[in-house]
């Protein structure tokens, strides 16, 4: 009896313990939830309070290994539930890791963020740097570019009075110009009268002689009246022919007025044939400016004003007649004399 009372009161005594721990077990697992939701609110509020909160929850694991330890070591028959509120532990630690590492990377990245604001502060910077150096080159633009519009203006302004003037002048070139070509006409009206009278009393003086005619404004002579084949030294009849036409220039400069700049051209012509070699003469052109010259010589001998002559050579590059006979050559050698103004 003794015995059986004993294990009655040890079975009594250990029933409350049992009550109690579970109850204590109870309100830990329960402080863990509200924990876990605590820390995930705080989590998702604010990166900042992470760490804090990890802080916390490492003490309140800290905690709750000592009251498991203890629970541990007061009773056996709760391995079972220690061993799922280990389980509950090690999930804990890791989503404690997990968050760790979550803020890790998002220290990281805020790091890089930061790193990224620096570089757009200092690109800011810089383009406003630019910027105020553009707006400098902006402003002296403008400087030049209004004086260049006086500059502009000052020039319209002496375009306009130049123009004014311009037109003014215009009119009056206009009127000189009229004035002029009715001043030429009727110069060119008496040069030609004073040609006509000239070559008129030419047509008298050499009507007998062959080889010689009026073409036009032009006196012709041909070679062969005045030079030996193939030379430009005067013959006798042609010297005799040149006497008539110098006393003709010599009274016909005394009756021009001086204020007509005339002059007596002589111009020498010869036919396609090519000279023979060995001459004196390199090709026709020479022989024609030869004979030109040898005309305009002798006139001045006979008393003729220089200024009142000039000498040109044609060779056969102007030729009157184009057919290749004796008649057409004989017809292209020639010298020319014409009346014009200098």
């Amino acid at each position: 009896m003794p015995l059986v009372s004993r294990r009655r009161e040890i079975r009594a005594d250990y029933w409350p313990g049992f009550v109690d721990a579970m109850a204590t077990l109870l309100l830990v697992i329960i402080f863990l939830l509200s924990l876990f939701m605590l820390s995930q609110f705080f989590l998702s509020q604010e990166l900042s309070g992470r760490e804090t909160a990890l802080a916390r929850l490492n003490a309140q694991i800290a905690e709750l290994s000592e009251l498991l330890a203890l629970e541990r070591a007061g009773s056996s028959e709760q391995a079972d539930e220690v061993i799922a509120m280990s389980a509950s532990l090690d999930a804990l630690m890791n989503q404690r890791n997990q968050l760790q590492g979550q803020l890790s990377r998002e220290q990281e990245n805020g790091d890089g963020q930061t790193q990224e604001v620096t570089a757009l502060r200092d690109q800011l910077a810089s383009e406003r740097e630019v910027g105020a150096d553009a707006l400098s080159r902006v402003a002296l633009l403008n400087q030049q570019l209004r004086a260049l519009r006086r500059q502009i203006g000052a020039l319209e302004e002496a375009l306009e009075a130049s123009e004014a003037r311009g037109r003014e002048s215009s009119t009056q070139l206009a009127d000189l110009g009229r004035r002029l070509n009715v001043a030429l006409a009727e110069r060119v009206q008496i040069l030609n009268r004073f040609r006509s009278d000239f070559f008129g009393r030419l047509r008298v003086i050499l009507a007998e002689r062959s080889g010689i005619e009026i073409v036009g404004d032009r006196f012709v002579f041909q070679s062969e009246v005045l030079f030996p084949t193939g030379s430009d030294a005067l013959n006798a009849e042609g010297r005799e022919e040149l006497d008539k036409l110098a006393t003709e220039l010599i009274a016909l400069s005394e009756e021009i007025p001086d204020d007509i700049d005339w002059v007596l051209r002589v111009d020498g012509h010869t036919d396609s044939r090519p000279l023979a070699g060995g001459g004196r003469f390199r090709d026709n052109w020479d022989l024609s400016a030869a004979r030109a010259i040898s005309v305009v010589q002798y006139l001045i001998s006979r008393g003729v004003l220089p200024e009142r002559l000039v000498a040109a050579g044609f060779g056969e590059f102007r030729p009157l007649d184009t057919a290749e006979t004796p008649e057409a050559y004989e017809r292209n050698r020639r010298i020319e004399l014409k009346i014009t103004e200098r």
